[in-house]
């Protein structure tokens, strides 16, 4: 099957457009707005979207489709009295399983992953943080949606799998977390990190070491200290490496990164950030920290958050961006994840049936030094919708406008994290 799959890349390619079905007005106002940013020939956007449609199209890292909460449901909560946790809770549960659990929005999940054209998501399924019960609830959810539409969605646990399943004409989740589960006992360096082989028996294959504050693993990038590694910090790293576990330094502070870098034996990588050189932001990575990623075998993700980006925060400073890695560090370093997600279009209406809460203060690991958030106005400028995650296509048009080769294309949006996931595994 896989070999069918690899004798299609020889065989002459058919005229190519965007699909003639119906799509949902966000879908489509999206679509338009990226193109018109790009403006491509009729030549370069037949050839970008033939060679997306062939190809295996993998994201470094996703935090996934959120489906609608139920409006009624949240509102009788709320009156209810229920608690803030318990609302978060809920709300969390209802838009990342609520495509398994109620059949009128299938059609719209289906459309979402049609007009992607991605293979596979490298699934954020932890919540940030340490604590084992706290990050379990995401992976529970995804695997539940994976395990509950099998028709459409799997849930892989290896690289060669993403492959085959572009093979059987399915797409699929390759799951991570965003943190790396503690057992908090403190008892002994190997009891504190006993759970990192029991996530990963579950199916986790990435984590983060850090979000952006402090944890007993190292500094996150909204740390001022920048203080690097513990030893604690790298005594995870050794059982990661041990395990088969990615690092990812995606949130980590500088030092945390370069002393990662130079700790693993094994890749690692930057699954959602941005070059510093083009944008200065705490979540943005300077050329040193990249180069030594890549010298560890890893790679360098894209994310597509306009504040991340900086300039015009659309599709094609998102382009500048990979373009940057990929003219300084080499094609083959480079790969794109998502940090904005595909939120369903009937999500306002449900949105406008609950009741307005009081304001709750952010979570602990959601440590944003002044300025560093970015404004509403510009998460939501016009020009941001290019960047939504069902335009994955025109981020392959984009790179056929800028010269890349067909194979230097395929390695960026795809074959560069499978090959730096299949060296940590084996």
């Amino acid at each position: 099957m896989i070999l069918q799959y690899l004798i299609a890349f020889a065989l002459p390619r058919p005229h190519h457009k965007f699909p003639d079905t119906p799509m949902n007005p966000q879908i489509q106002q999206a679509r338009e707005v990226a193109t018109n940013i790009l403006n491509p020939t009729p030549k370069d956007l037949d050839h970008g979207l033939a060679l997306h449609t062939e190809s295996v199209v993998v994201e470094s890292y996703s935090l996934g489709i959120m489906a609608p909460m139920d409006g009624d449901r949240m509102a009788a909560a709320i009156e209810s009295g229920a608690t803030n946790l318990e609302l978060q809770d809920l709300g969390e549960d209802m838009r990342m399983t609520g495509w398994a659990n109620d059949p009128s929005l299938r059609d719209e999940y289906e459309e979402i992953w049609k007009a992607s054209g991605v293979t596979c998501s490298y699934q954020n399924a932890g919540e940030e943080g340490n604590d084992p019960l706290r990050l379990i609830k995401r992976l529970a959810r995804h695997t539940y949606v994976a395990d509950k539409m099998p028709d459409l969605l799997k849930r892989v646990t290896h690289p060669d799998d993403i492959v085959a399943a572009k093979a059987e004409g399915k797409h699929c989740r390759y799951l991570t977390g965003n943190g790396i589960p503690l057992a908090g006992d403190q008892v002994n360096t190997q009891e504190e990190l006993r759970f990192i082989r029991v996530f990963y028996q579950l199916g986790v294959r990435m984590m983060h070491l850090t979000y952006n504050r402090r944890n007993p693993i190292g500094d996150g990038c909204g740390e001022s200290a920048d203080a690097g590694l513990s030893e604690f910090g790298l005594e995870t790293i050794r059982e990661m490496n041990r395990v088969g576990v990615l690092i990812d330094i995606a949130h980590s502070g500088r030092q945390t990164g370069l002393d990662a870098a130079r700790a693993s034996e094994r890749p690692i990588v930057i699954s959602h950030s941005c070059a510093a050189s083009l944008n200065e932001h705490i979540r943005c990575k300077d050329d040193e920290t990249i180069q030594a990623v890549i010298d560890s075998g890893g790679s360098m993700g894209i994310t597509n958050v306009p504040h991340f980006l900086g300039g015009k925060g659309d599709i094609s400073a998102m382009l500048d961006h990979i373009d940057y890695v990929a003219r300084t560090f080499g094609a083959d370093h480079v790969t794109i994840g998502t940090d904005r997600s595909y939120t369903s279009h009937q999500s306002a209406a449900e949105n406008a049936k609950v009741p307005k809460c009081r304001q709750i203060r952010d979570r602990w690991e959601a440590l944003w030094p002044e300025g560093s958030r970015g404004t509403e106005a510009y998460r939501q400028d016009h020009q941001a919708q290019s960047l939504m995650w069902t335009n994955w296509p025109l981020i392959t048009v984009g790179l056929v406008q800028r010269g890349y080769s067909d194979e230097d294309i395929r390695k960026i949006i795809g074959e560069n994290i499978l090959r730096v996931s299949r060296d940590v595994l084996n």
